[in-house]
C-alpha cells in the first residue's frame, strides 16, 4: 500500500527540544526526510518542546541530573506530546535515550554516527595531562567526572550543566579550566573556533550511542515507519544495537558511570566497555569482538563479565 506523504497543507510534525544542537539534529532529520522522498522544506514542520532537563533555573544552579530525574529529563514531554499525536515523530540525541521506550514507541532508526569522540575544551591547556595539581574541572556527566580522577584524582570537579553554549559561556566566566563536549555536537554545530581538542576513545572511552541521531516513533504509525525506513543508516544501527544491549544489562540510568563503543570491520564488530565507581578509585574495562550479528549478545555478555568481575559491593553506592 502506498502511503500518503506528508506536503505544506498536511505536514509531518517534527518533535525536538529547542537547542541549537537539538535543531541541527532536527533540520539534519529533516533534510535526509526531504531528499529521500524529494519533497519541499514546507512539507515538515518542527515543534519545540521544552523539558524538564531545560529549566534555565535549574541548569544556571547546575543542579546535577541524578537529583532531577536522569535519562527521562530530555525526553519525558516530547515522548507524551508524540502519544498524544501532538507530533509525528521526535529526534533525539541517542546517548539521552533510555533504553526502554514508553508503551506504544519505538527507536528504531538512527542516521549516520558522527565523530564520537569526547572534546577536552580549555582556552589555555590542550590536555588532560597538562592541567595543573589541583584544576577545577567542569562536567555533569558522572562517566567524565569518574574516568577524569580514574586517570587524576588531584582534580577538583564541579557540576557544569547547560547546552553547549551555556558551557562555553561558563568556561569563559572561570568557572572551571576546562570542560568537555561531545566532538559530534561541536562538528554538527560548525563551530571551529571551539578551543576543543579530540580524546581518542583509548583515553576516554565514550558514552554509550554517543555521536548518534535516533528517531522515535508511534509504534502503529505504518506512514513514519515507512519514511524512516528510508533514512535509517544500518551499520550505525548494528553498532548502537550492541552498546545499548551492553546498557540495558549493566544499568541503564544516568546513575551508574558506564562507557562503551561499538565498532565494525567487515563482519566482525568490537565492543569496549566500561564501569568504574564514581570517584574514580576503581575502572573495569573489557574489549570483546564477534559477529556483527551476535552484537546484541555480545553486549549482555560483556555486561555480565564486567558484572561479575566487580563483584556485590561494587555497586553500593547507588544505596
Amino acid at each position: 500500500m502506498k502511503i500518503a506523504l506528508p506536503s505544506p497543507a498536511s505536514p509531518l510534525k517534527i518533535g525536538t527540544r529547542g537547542s541549537p544542537l537539538a535543531l541541527a539534529q532536527a533540520y539534519e532529520t529533516r533534510h535526509r526526510l526531504g531528499a529521500a522522498f524529494d519533497l519541499p522544506e514546507d512539507a515538515f514542520e518542527i515543534v519545540v518542546i521544552s523539558t524538564t532537563g531545560d529549566n534555565r533555573a535549574m541548569i544556571e544552579a547546575d543542579r546535577p541530573l541524578k537529583e532531577i530525574g536522569n535519562k527521562g529529563l530530555f525526553t519525558k514531554e516530547i515522548e507524551e506530546a508524540m502519544l498524544r499525536g501532538d507530533i509525528d515523530i521526535a529526534v533525539h540525541s541517542t546517548k539521552d535515550m533510555p533504553v526502554e521506550q514508553p508503551a506504544g514507541l519505538v527507536l528504531d532508526t538512527f542516521l549516520p554516527r558522527e565523530d564520537v569522540r569526547d572534546a577536552f575544551i580549555s582556552p589555555g591547556h590542550s590536555a588532560i595531562r597538562d592541567l595543573p595539581l589541583g584544576a577545577v574541572v567542569g562536567t555533569s556527566s558522572l562517566r567524565r567526572k569518574a574516568q577524569l580522577l580514574n586517570r587524576r584524582p588531584d582534580l577538583k570537579v564541579v557540576e557544569f550543566r547547560g547546552n553547549v553554549q551555556t558551557r562555553l559561556r561558563k568556561l569563559s566566566e572561570g568557572v572551571a579550566e576546562c570542560t568537555f563536549l561531545a566532538m559530534a555536537g561541536i562538528r554538527r554545530l560548525n563551530m571551529a573556533e571551539v578551543p576543543a581538542t579530540a580524546i581518542s576513545p583509548d583515553d576516554m572511552l565514550p558514552a554509550i550511542a554517543q555521536g548518534a541521531i535516533g528517531i522515535e516513533r508511534r509504534m502503529d504509525d505504518t506512514r513514519a515507519a515507512e519514511m524512516l525506513t528510508a533514512i535509517h543508516h544500518g551499520e550505525t544501527g548494528q553498532r548502537l544495537a550492541a552498546e545499548r544491549a551492553l546498557l540495558a544489562a549493566l544499568d541503564g540510568s544516568c546513575e551508574t558511570p558506564i562507557a562503551g563503543l561499538a565498532e565494525l570491520d567487515g563482519t566482525t564488530l568490537r565492543l569496549r566497555g566500561e564501569v568504574l565507581r564514581p570517584d574514580g578509585s576503581e575502572a573495569i574495562t573489557l574489549d570483546r569482538s564477534g559477529d556483527v550479528a551476535d552484537g546484541p549478545a555480545l553486549g549482555t555478555e560483556m555486561a555480565r563479565e564486567l558484572l561479575a568481575q566487580a563483584g556485590p559491593g561494587f555497586f553500593d553506592w547507588r544505596g
